[in-house]
């Protein structure tokens, strides 16, 4: 079975976040490290190349396939700041609507600046998420 690629690593993450070179990235990155640790608790860590997660569980399809996660995190991507909101966005069409700015998938958020958004409707979006993660995979998140 196919191993996972994206996987929690040792790379510092303040030195990462100092290496973005797009200036508007880097400044909303810091925004986020603040924001994310305060809605989950965890402590940020680097996850693949270019994703900062927090906390993690472990998950098993009914094929087999198993692995660890992240629990919510972001990426700063190009186009736009990605931000991972694991069990969707379904719950969340209300404040999506107040949010401003933004575009979504099925679990990840696009925001190109995060001055167009409304921070604590994200923080409030970001801490629910994560409380569900916990509920839906209650043997081990951390």
């Amino acid at each position: 079975m196919a191993e996972n690629k994206t996987k929690s690593t040792d790379t510092d993450v303040q030195a990462f976040v100092a290496a973005i070179e797009n200036e508007r990235r880097r400044e909303d990155s810091l925004v986020l490290l603040d924001l994310m640790g305060r809605a989950t608790g965890f402590d940020p860590r680097i996850w693949g190349d270019s994703m900062v997660g927090y906390g993690q569980y472990r998950y098993k399809y009914k094929s087999g396939h198993s692995g660890e996660y992240f629990l919510t995190g972001f990426s700063p991507r190009k186009s736009a700041m990605s931000i991972y909101v694991m069990p969707g966005f379904k719950q969340y069409e209300k404040q999506l609507a107040l949010l401003g700015k933004h575009k979504h998938s099925v679990s990840c958020l696009y925001v190109t600046r995060l001055a167009n958004i409304d921070l604590g409707i994200l923080e409030n979006i970001v801490a629910d998420s994560v409380s569900r993660m916990k509920k839906l995979y209650p043997d081990w998140s951390a």
